[in-house]
């Protein structure tokens, strides 16, 4: 299948420190500032202590790391752009790339990873994400995608297989609704946008479509209400998930999974480790398997995490681009993956998961490599995603309060007043 790229805006990163003095990449007695977003990675300070050895053997230059809790990363970041006080390097979340970059405070390093022979193996919709006016702004570095998540050891007991086609979908949750009474068989996630996305993406419709630098709303295109029509109706008409999920978000999903109440879900590929450490008797119980396409296929998914930039502020900005090759290939991309629960940014990295990764890990990696997608790269789309427009237009429709054409020509005004139209 095609690898599916829309565009992306802006999701989590950090912010800064003065740099380091000096240029060059000799090292001597500098040191190099990064910001790392912290939570990611339980074991992120021992990860990057063998990082700070490895680029003090490399470079002969100190690695100084700030972790940045992400619930103040943006302010801290938007703070240090305004008074010139940001990092050598920091981790950026996938969708705060363009904005950043918009502002001038990310450097270029398109010609950087293309002399470094990197150009070719970048996962497309990290790329594309860290791309904003064609230029290449944010190195992958990692990232999670969301695929089917369902009880193994259910649809063993009840003779199921996993769906692939949408009919598919909508039969196995019709008898897992059935035979499994107490479990709600497939919740449709009232507060989260990502995974109404991909619904949307399969039909073939877009969020929103750009033309000379504009960009214009699509949720309500005949294909995107399509995509809308089928996720919802899960609910509306074939009662595969209950009120309740209505107000649930990503979170709310992995409690009710982790507790045994839900059968099948759309879930993220950093979530199955998570679920089976809060609930160890779920271990060898949870499957995974790429999103159904409407007829077969794969539908997209959203492709979310983080990329490498290198601050136009810096000194070091040679020295910044040996840290960013270190962290992103090879063995600590590996690492960091395995300690996170996230894919590496290398398509290589990740297709050597696809082959030797678990039952449980190979399904998600498919789909990075096949159907990982991006929302609208543009500034605007943050707000967008701050306004929780779709979310919104989606438990309109749950509620019984609009139809699904009302609510997407709705979201669509509220979008396009966004984008300025």
């Amino acid at each position: 299948m095609k690898k599916r790229v829309i565009a992306v805006s802006v999701v989590l990163s950090f912010a800064a420190v003065a740099c380091g003095s000096g240029g060059g990449s000799d090292g001597g007695d500098r040191a190099l500032t990064v910001w790392i977003m912290e939570g990611t990675n339980p074991d992120s300070k021992p990860f990057f202590s063998e990082v700070s050895k490895a680029f003090k053997k490399e470079t002969g230059a100190e690695l100084k790391v700030q972790y940045v809790p992400w619930p103040d990363a943006h302010d801290k970041f938007t703070k240090a752009m305004a008074g010139g006080t940001t990092p050598d390097v920091a981790e950026v979340g996938s969708t705060w790339t363009a904005e950043f970059a918009e502002a001038g405070a990310l450097a270029d390093i398109g010609d950087r990873v293309g002399e470094a022979g990197l150009d070719k193996d970048l996962v497309e919709g990290l790329e594309t994400a860290g791309t904003y006016d064609e230029k290449l702004y944010g190195m992958p570095w990692y990232a999670g995608v969301r695929s089917l998540v369902y009880r193994k050891d259910l649809f063993e007991k009840h003779d199921l297989k996993a769906p692939t086609t949408w009919k598919e979908l909508q039969d196995v949750a019709g008898e897992l609704g059935e035979k499994e009474p107490d479990m709600i068989p497939f919740p449709v996630v009232g507060d989260n946008e990502y995974i109404l996305d991909a619904f949307v993406w399969g039909a073939g419709g877009e969020l929103a479509t750009e033309k000379d630098g504009d960009w214009k709303a699509a949720i309500n295109s005949p294909k995107s209400i399509k995509g809308v029509e089928f996720y919802t109706e899960l609910a509306t008409e074939h009662k595969t998930s209950t009120k309740a999920a209505t107000t649930w978000n990503e979170a709310d999903l992995v409690d009710n999974i982790t507790n045994g109440k839900v059968a099948m879900a759309v879930s993220g590929s950093w979530t199955p480790a998570t679920i089976v450490a809060d609930a160890p008797e779920l271990k060898g119980k949870l499957a995974s398997a790429p999103i159904p396409g409407p007829d077969g296929g794969m539908s997209p998914s959203f492709l979310g995490g983080s990329h490498l930039g290198l601050f136009n502020e810096s000194e070091n900005q040679d020295l910044g681009w040996e840290l960013i090759k270190l962290l992103s290939t090879g063995s600590f991309a590996e690492k960091w993956g395995e300690q996170s629960g996230y894919f590496p940014g290398q398509t290589s990295l990740v297709e050597k998961v696809e082959k030797e990764g678990d039952a449980l890990t190979a399904p998600f990696a498919k789909q990075m490599i096949e159907g990982g997608a991006t929302v609208p790269v543009t500034p605007a789309y943050g707000e967008i995603q701050g306004k929780k427009t779709l979310a919104q237009m989606l438990q309109s429709i749950l509620s019984g309060k609009k139809s699904v054409k009302q609510a997407a020509d709705d979201a669509a005004k509220d979008m396009d007043k966004t984008f300025g139209n």
